[in-house]
């Protein structure tokens, strides 16, 4: 047990480099390093946790299982996520990111090959939970390699190129794998993921780094001259009491339900936009595959834009931003679901504007704002503590929307078929109020 935790144990600091240029050289090129392997070794994981959204219609079709027994399957994910994000978020805090992440990666793939080999309802359950859990170790190790490698003025970029990863992620699903299924049957969409999720691991363990003092360079802070304005309260310097600190600020409680709710509407569209674009629309798989690739497109620009303009025009002040991004993702949701039949142009552009939104809105609400105004030795811990709203939530989303999707099932000559009335009610309705709660939050400010 002990050489099992010296493993995950994040290096111990050594003698700072006297050398400006090599500073310099060093910082640059390590930081490049580590924004790569977490925005790739993050998106790759992201197939790894959304093929259950691939293969809904074929297990339907084949008998396998229904809406409901696939609602419960899909909660598992959320609520092993959920979990795992809180203690894997405090426990990153801690530990070497690189091998942390690695290792969470590698788990999360072996899941995935073993749901390609049984049928099993209560095994899946299970399962799809651990997989939860281990993907819980992706995005705190991401957080806080930023926070070591970035400082406070430019985080809003670099955490915007980062959480773009999960359109890549969505992409490679929605696209990729959606043609893989179409061809070799529903297993192909649990073992390809699953195999591609070794090999990034490999690469994430070779190119992550741990934290700059164990390379000998300064804080980032330091390096970069960018320290918040002072706090007038004394500030909390010790690890375990930064992480208790955060359950006192109200502002968090609320970015954690502007979140939950904005993740209902995020997961509606991930988990059945596949299915909805089948039933509703009658597009093939891999046509409505190819519209959610769009929109994700669509989403890693939305995220790298979001961080720009929060930054450069606003001078990271995120709140005037999010309510843009929020009036306009409500307004491509709203003609997704209730604009004119049969306009795949107008459809599509919708699903474009919402991509481009909601990316934005996931950077902000899922971790940004919670990192700028949480204790920064605490990233970890608040990442996982907005986590635990925000994928309780999607679980709860997963169960009432394959309740209300299957009790608007119809048979006609032997044929299934779906009303979405109740349950678009409730997909718009969430961004409706994660809309109203973030613009509460107008006057919070960044910590150091």
């Amino acid at each position: 047990m002990n050489k099992f935790l010296q493993f995950f144990a994040t290096g111990k600091d050594i003698p700072q480099i006297k050398d400006s240029a090599e500073i310099n050289s060093l910082y640059k090129k390590n930081r490049m390093k580590v924004l790569l392997s977490i925005t790739f070794g993050y998106g790759l994981l992201y197939t790894s946790r959304l093929a259950l959204s691939i293969v809904k219609k074929p297990l339907i079709d084949g008998g396998i299982f229904d809406a409901n027994d696939l609602g419960l399957i899909g909660s598992g994910i959320f609520y092993g996520y959920a979990f795992g994000k809180l203690i894997n978020g405090v426990i990153a805090d801690h530990v070497n990111a690189k091998r942390f992440m690695a290792v969470g990666i590698f788990m999360s793939a072996i899941v995935n090959l073993l749901m390609g080999w049984t049928i099993l309802l209560w095994l899946w359950i299970v399962l799809w939970a651990i997989n939860g859990w281990f993907q819980g170790y992706g995005a705190p190790s991401s957080v806080v390699s930023l926070t070591n490698w970035f400082s406070n003025r430019e985080r809003g970029r670099y955490y915007g190129i980062w959480s773009s990863s999960h359109s890549i992620g969505e992409g490679l699903t929605f696209v990729v794998i959606a043609a893989f299924v179409s061809y070799f049957g529903w297993q192909a969409g649990f073992i390809t993921p699953g195999i591609l999720g070794i090999f990034v691991a490999l690469a994430v363990y070779y190119f992550l780094q741990d934290r700059p003092q164990t390379l000998g360079l300064p804080p980032i802070a330091d390096w970069t001259n960018d320290h918040a304005e002072p706090i007038k309260e004394k500030p909390v310097k010790n690890t375990f009491h930064s992480q208790l600190k955060i359950l006192k600020m109200p502002s968090i409680w609320i970015i954690g339900l502007a979140s939950a709710t904005m993740y209902i509407t995020r997961y509606a569209i991930s988990s059945w936009g596949i299915l909805y674009l089948q039933e509703e629309k009658g597009f093939s798989l891999i046509e409505a595959g190819s519209i959610l690739g769009v929109h994700t497109i669509a989403g890693i620009v939305g995220c790298i834009a979001y961080g720009y303009i929060s930054d450069k025009m606003f001078h990271a002040k995120r709140p005037p931003v999010t309510l843009i991004f929020g009036l306009l993702e409500i307004l491509a949701i709203s003609v997704i679901f209730f604009g004119p039949e049969g306009n795949t142009v107008l459809l599509t552009a919708a699903f474009i504007l919402y991509g481009f939104t909601l990316s934005g809105l996931l950077a902000v609400l899922g971790g940004l704002f919670a990192v700028d105004i949480a204790p920064k030795n605490a990233s970890g811990a608040v990442l996982g503590f907005i986590g635990v709203f925000s994928y309780l939530s999607a679980a709860m989303q997963e169960q009432i929307s394959g309740f209300l999707i299957e009790n608007g099932k119809t048979v006609i000559d032997g044929v299934n078929k779906y009303d979405f009335s109740n349950v678009l009610i409730f997909w718009v309705g969430a961004s409706v109020v994660s809309m109203i709660l973030a613009a509460s939050l107008w006057r919070v400010k960044i910590s150091d």
